[in-house]
Parts: C-alpha cells; sequence; structure tokens
C-alpha cells in the first residue's frame, strides 16, 4: 500500500541522485503546494511524456486514477494504488499500461504497523532526496464539456510485494522506478506490457534495501513537524 506521502520539493528542483528524471523535473508544477500528509484524492505532482506530442510534462493529477470511460470523477473501488502484477490486465488500468505510465516523484511516504486500535506511522525516506515511484495515468474528461474543457489529469502508484526495509511494516509496497528504466518507461513508443511491468518491479528491490524508516506521531493536520521522530 502507499496511502500517505510526503511531497516537499527544493525551490531549486535539485533531483540529485536521480539524472534521469531531471529533463522532466525542470520547475515545479502550477498550483504545486508543499505537503507532509498528502491522501489519495488531493493533487499529487507527475511526471509523463505527452502520447500525442512527445512532450516532457510535470503536472499535478487528481491522485487515484479515473479511466476514460467513467461516468464521475470518481470509482467504486479504490484506485490509488495498483497492483503492478495485474495491472495490464485489469479493465481500468490496461490502456495507461500501454502508453501512459508515468513518475510520481515524492519526498517520502508512510506505512502503518500494528493492531488496528493503535496504528503506528513510519515515515520512510530514500538514500536521494527524491523517490522516484512508477505510475499510471489517464485523461478523464466531464460528459457534459467541450472537447477542449473539462478534462482532469488522473494516476495511480503501482505496488508489488515487499521487500528490502518495508518487509517488516508491509506486504506491499511501491515500485521505485529505476534511473536504467526510467527512460524507456516514460516513453510512449515502448510497448507496455507485462514483461515491462516485471522489469520495472523487479528494479524497485535495490532501493527497497537503501530506505530510512522511523516511527512519527499520528499523522494530524499537514506540516515538516510530522516527520519528526516521535
Amino acid at each position: 500500500m502507499c496511502g500517505r506521502v510526503i511531497v516537499d520539493y527544493d525551490e531549486n528542483m535539485d533531483v540529485a541522485g536521480n539524472t534521469e528524471l531531471a529533463g522532466w523535473m525542470t520547475q515545479r508544477p502550477e498550483g504545486y503546494q508543499a505537503s507532509w500528509n498528502l491522501k489519495p484524492t488531493q493533487d499529487i505532482p507527475v511526471a509523463f511524456t505527452d502520447h500525442k506530442s512527445g512532450d516532457h510534462r510535470f503536472e499535478l493529477a487528481y491522485w487515484s486514477l479515473v479511466p476514460i470511460w467513467s461516468k464521475e470523477l470518481k470509482t467504486k473501488f479504490p484506485t490509488f494504488n495498483a497492483r503492478s502484477e495485474t495491472a495490464a490486465e485489469k479493465a481500468s488500468f490496461k490502456a495507461s499500461v500501454k502508453n501512459r505510465r508515468c513518475i510520481i516523484p515524492v519526498s517520502g511516504f508512510y506505512e502503518w504497523t500494528g493492531p488496528k486500535s493503535k496504528r503506528t506511522p513510519h515515515a520512510i525516506f530514500g538514500p536521494a532526496p527524491i523517490i522516484p515511484m512508477a505510475g499510471l495515468y489517464s485523461w478523464w474528461h466531464e460528459p457534459d464539456a467541450g472537447d477542449d474543457e473539462g478534462w482532469h489529469l488522473t494516476a495511480t502508484i503501482l505496488t508489488r510485494a515487499s521487500a528490502g526495509v518495508m518487509e517488516p511494516l508491509h506486504d506491499r509496497m511501491p515500485v521505485f522506478m529505476s534511473d536504467e528504466l526510467l527512460q524507456d518507461w516514460l516513453d510512449p513508443e515502448t510497448v507496455g506490457d507485462k514483461l515491462l511491468m516485471e522489469a520495472v518491479s523487479e528494479g524497485a528491490v535495490s532501493l527497497s534495501e537503501q530506505l530510512r524508516e522511523y516511527e512519527v506521531l499520528p499523522l494530524r493536520g499537514d506540516g515538516p513537524e510530522l516527520i519528526l521522530p516521535a
């Protein structure tokens, strides 16, 4: 699972350690606001290549993928995460797997341990300022809007079985994108299929071993104090 993330970009867009991503993250997205408790259905930054023009884009998206055929900007089931093992087969995600893939660059994220009555949040960070998570995107269009208006960019974060530091925290973790596969992942001309999904999923294991985590206080509100150790 990945249901809460931290997005706190350096004003100079420092992407040290993620050199391939630098070509997309040249400036903060329009409307960007830092968040230390960003939740599904809020706006999350996504980097992608426009599948028509080929332009590099870095924009805010509604965090929960809504397929183009949906009648409203929501789904009957959660779509803020998609299982990498089955996304290429699922009706909601398979079109995006084909040529609408993105990176969701976060500063960190949270996971919880313990019984439901007393859940303990853990803040998780990578070895570099940005953790690039593999995602999928879709454009949803308001049914009554004109052709040139009413479009909403929506996105989901891919997950896989946990490895490394994540294993004691949860049985699922985000699919972290390696520099080596990032260009292919963001290229709409690269065929999106189960083999590509398997490759990026396997590539996530090495970064999972470099993560660091620690307990924090229950998440209330939003602000940098949320990532202070408990």
